[in-house]
């Protein structure tokens, strides 16, 4: 079994993440419950910093908040000195909730609200990553009614898709985000900028994928974003001061994943973008970065509580847990996969090959297809890796389940950082029926 950071199995034979025992965590905080490897979240954000500070360029890494956004997880990205992405309101409000310096957050979405942008404003953050010609036409009436700049980077899409060991030249640019890098869009979109009093045009942002393993789709955006930004130097006298080439850098999921080192992707994306500057003769810009899955990722763990099985004679057996797609929607939204052990006994001889059910009234609630496991008990506790990324930020209701707590653990101490739901919690927001519309019904 793979550990990631410092999970390990300790002297009782339980697994442990942070110096700290799961099982005495399930015993403290109950099942399910999402516990975070806060070492290994400082260390990939020191990683992904240290390597533009020992390149020498102008940077700045910015945490993708959507990746697993909380007040303490706010607080700990500030801690280690990066940067905010935020793509909404709510988002913007946890990250003002954890009193996060307001010029290090950037505002992304492809269908930002007035009242979003307002607050943007108000809070007088770093840029706007501004996504398309409404919210362009709209930003700069707010700004003109409040007669207050604001810098905007223009997200651009540059044809090229990538995940995992793949890179896709689209030509037609089909995308829900950005401005047309090659069909003129980004160029009257930027004369826009450059005309108005009160948008300032800061940058160009990309970003062409997730769960990335190789750095070719990068070099290649980077190398069609400066062939226009040589035009643009030559038709607008415009240099963006800002490059920003989003995040989408890959984690190990299971053994069939082969990501690179954090370093490795900033280390190369440098090389390119000083190699595009000295040959068009260009400033090399500050260069921005957004990981979101590589820096919590891998750093989550989901413990549960195994109950009811059921085997199905000559074709499955099933084991069912207290949580399923309310904590952990991925699997059954688009088939993610994830390797688990007991972590009351991780170093047992797998005995049988189980398919992990979710508790969820639905035939899709599935954790995990075909995991070998030793023999199991009621009560014995799954503990599923890298849920780091996506899993808090998804969960849901559904069937009128609460949310899981979030516990953070470092140093053999855990801290308890969310609070698990309760059942007062689901109803706190309904309205009972009006007492004579109720009697009418009677």
């Amino acid at each position: 079994m793979y550990y990631y950071g410092t999970t390990a199995v300790n002297d009782k034979g339980h697994l442990e993440i942070g110096g700290v025992d799961t099982i005495e965590l399930v015993k403290e905080f109950g099942t399910p419950v999402y516990v975070y490897d806060v070492a290994l979240i400082r260390q990939r954000a020191r990683s992904f910093r240290e390597a533009f500070v020992n390149n020498e360029v102008k940077a700045q890494v910015s945490f993708a908040s959507k990746a697993f956004s909380t007040v303490a997880m706010v607080q700990l990205a500030e801690e280690e000195g990066l940067s905010l992405d935020v793509v909404s309101g709510g988002e913007l409000f946890t990250a003002a909730a954890a009193d996060f310096p307001m010029e290090r957050v950037h505002f992304h979405g492809n269908n930002k609200s007035r009242e979003e942008l307002e607050m943007a404003l108000e809070y007088k953050i770093g840029y706007i990553v501004v996504d398309n010609f409404y919210e362009l036409d709209m930003l700069e009436e707010i700004c003109a009614e409040k007669k207050q700049q604001m810098d905007v980077v223009l997200r651009i899409t540059p044809g090229i898709e990538a995940h995992t060991h793949d890179y896709i030249l689209t030509g037609q640019e089909d995308s829900k985000f950005g401005f047309g890098l090659q069909n003129g869009q980004t160029e009257e979109a930027l004369r826009k900028v450059l005309q108005s009093s009160w948008l300032v045009a800061a940058g160009i942002h990309c970003h062409i994928g997730s769960q990335i393993f190789e750095t070719t789709g990068f070099i290649v955006a980077v190398q069609k974003i400066f062939e226009k930004m040589n035009e643009w130097k030559t038709n607008f006298s415009f240099e963006p001061a800002i490059l920003n080439l989003g995040g989408g850098f890959g984690i190990r999921y299971t053994s069939e994943d082969d990501p690179k080192a954090a370093a490795d992707y900033v280390v190369e994306i440098i090389a390119e973008v000083k190699k595009q500057a000295e040959l068009y003769a260009l400033s090399v810009p500050e260069i921005g970065i957004e990981p979101g899955r590589s820096l919590v990722g891998d750093a989550g763990i989901t413990l549960y509580k195994i109950g009811s099985r059921k085997e199905v004679p000559n074709v499955r057996k099933y084991l069912a847990v207290d949580g399923g797609m309310t904590d952990n929607i991925r699997p059954a939204l688009y088939q993610a996969k994830y390797e688990a052990v007991l972590a009351n006994k991780p170093l047992e001889k797998p005995t049988e090959v189980v398919s992990i059910a979710g508790k969820c009234c639905e035939s899709g609630d599935m954790l995990i297809w075909d995991l070998p496991l030793p023999e199991t008990d009621e009560q014995d506790i799954l503990a599923v890796f890298c849920t780091g990324a996506y899993g808090y930020s998804m969960a849901n209701n559904y069937n009128r389940i609460p949310r899981p707590p979030v516990v953070f653990v470092e140093n053999g101490k855990a801290e308890l950082v969310v609070k698990r739901e309760t059942y007062e919690d689901l109803v706190r927001l309904d309205l009972s029926l009006n007492e004579k519309i109720k009697a009418k019904h009677l």
